[in-house]
């Protein structure tokens, strides 16, 4: 009896630290900025995050201005970072100067934004591996569609959603998940 409960333990402590580490890797990642600095998740540690893929020539591009928006209503608790991609069509041309200047022009964008990246095929970046992968992030596969696909994030760092990137930021279903503690 004593030996099963000792067995029962160690497997308890054994599969709660997979849990925790599963939720600590996404603190774990590190990215450059548009303008080249360091952006440590880390820093993110106690805030929901929305992860997007943006581009500046995309049907969905619009959706700039509601996220902008999100991010200043919500900046106690939500953060909205913005990952520019030309994956899809070659709607990210620009370089790191044009985007900027495109966003903050067009939309006024405060929110994080970094360098672009791959968010698909053999040169995805590891974020992007993360956010796809049941096997890295513990909860779901997932494949990037479009340009605007919003990755929900929790308080511990642990993937919650995946948003169609037709579904624009403001609606019914993220604004809960927004609101809900």
């Amino acid at each position: 009896m004593k030996k099963n409960k000792l067995g029962l333990l160690f497997f308890l402590i054994l599969f709660s630290g997979a849990a925790f580490s599963q939720a600590s890797e996404f603190y774990n990642f590190k990215v450059k900025t548009l303008e080249g600095g360091d952006f440590d998740f880390s820093s993110l540690k106690g805030k929901k995050v929305m992860i997007v893929n943006v581009a500046s020539k995309c049907g969905n591009t619009p959706q700039y201005k509601d996220l902008e928006d999100l991010y200043t209503k919500y900046s106690d608790n939500l953060v909205i970072i913005g990952f520019p991609a030309n994956n899809f069509a070659s709607q990210e041309p620009g370089t790191a100067t044009e985007i900027r200047k495109f966003c903050t022009d067009n939309y006024g964008v405060t929110f994080p934004m970094m360098q672009k990246i791959s968010v698909k095929g053999d040169d995805m970046a590891p974020l992007y591996k993360w956010l796809t992968s049941k096997k890295e992030n513990g909860v779901m596969d997932s494949e990037v569609k479009w340009n605007f696909q919003k990755y929900l994030i929790d308080e511990n760092g642990k993937l919650v959603n995946v948003i169609d990137p037709k579904e624009k930021p403001t609606s019914d279903k993220i604004m809960t998940w927004i609101s809900s503690r």
